[in-house]
């Protein structure tokens, strides 16, 4: 079963069904049907002043050829890489809206449970060949406990993977920066992704290149295989926006899981996106800062 985000128009080639056989959800997902691959929809995630995300499920077999740039692969395709990319647990500074960034910040006991209830989610599911993370012990530890409960995995640190540096801000709460910092928050705010934060900050450009090499670089490593990649908010909005350009995504929240497919000549797609539905034990922190624009 094959789980689509309307990212873009996605379509099986057109000699595959007749044309009366394709049905649009909304305008940006179209998916062919016919005989038994009937789209079921999943869930819609509605968003104030902007359209919604229609997640769609399909029992479209792995041997159909996709060939539209947009569309998604079977995970065991020899010429994709499937790399499951979650976000840390919580820290006591999430909770306090504390801005991070490089600071090496330790996950709280909800982040600790949020990470072992990750982790067995993840045990139960196709199988992973390698466990990256962030050099940051937010990062490492939710990546240790993952790779514990898959076989005992040695988790690899890449530092390509780390939160952006917000320079003057980091250590400060978000209510106090603009105060304490005010030219670093409005660099921090600012729509101009090449503004450096003062105080040895990186620009939103810096931030894309870094985390999208690093990921491409892991990509290329693990042809045909499921790894796990651990990072941060901001980190994963650059690899979102490598993906999705024209799509601007929901806050991501600790221990989401997000999956996706580059294929060997580097195309990205989304497979799945957001799911917290292991933390239905601990809850999620959905005010705490983090995981939004304003990731750090």
């Amino acid at each position: 079963m094959t789980t689509l985000r309307n990212c873009g128009t996605i379509q099986l080639p057109r000699q595959a069904f007749p044309p009366r056989h394709s049905i649009t959800l909304l305008r940006h997902l179209t998916l062919p049907v016919a005989g038994s691959f009937t789209p079921r929809l999943v869930s819609v995630r509605r968003r104030s002043g902007r359209r919604p995300i229609l997640f769609v499920e399909t029992d479209v077999p792995e041997s159909v050829s996709m060939t539209d740039s947009n569309s998604i692969p079977s995970s065991a395709h020899p010429a994709y890489t499937e790399i499951v990319v979650v976000r840390h647990g919580e820290t006591e500074w999430n909770a306090d809206k504390r801005i991070q960034g490089h600071v090496d910040v330790d996950l709280n006991e909800v982040g600790r449970q949020q990470a072992a209830l990750v982790a067995d989610r993840l045990s139960k599911e196709s199988k992973i060949s390698a466990v990256y993370s962030s050099d940051l012990k937010r990062a490492f530890d939710t990546a240790q406990a993952i790779a514990d409960r898959c076989g005992g995995i040695e988790v690899i640190k890449e530092p390509g993977l780390r939160e952006r540096h917000l320079g003057d801000l980091q250590g400060l709460s978000l209510s106090e920066a603009a105060k304490a910092s005010p030219e670093a928050y409005d660099a921090f705010l600012s729509h101009k992704t090449s503004q450096d934060i003062p105080g040895g900050g990186e620009s939103l450009d810096k931030l894309y290149e870094r985390s999208t090499s690093s990921f491409q670089r892991i990509a290329a490593k693990h042809r045909g295989e499921r790894v796990v990649v651990v990072s941060h908010g901001g980190t994963i909005r650059s690899l979102h926006k490598r993906a999705c350009p024209s799509e601007r995504p929901a806050k991501i929240l600790n221990t989401s899981v997000h999956i996706f497919h580059i294929s060997d000549v580097d195309e990205w797609t989304i497979k799945s996106w957001g799911d917290v539905s292991h933390l239905n034990q601990t809850g999620f922190l959905e005010s705490g800062f983090g995981g939004d624009r304003t990731s750090g």
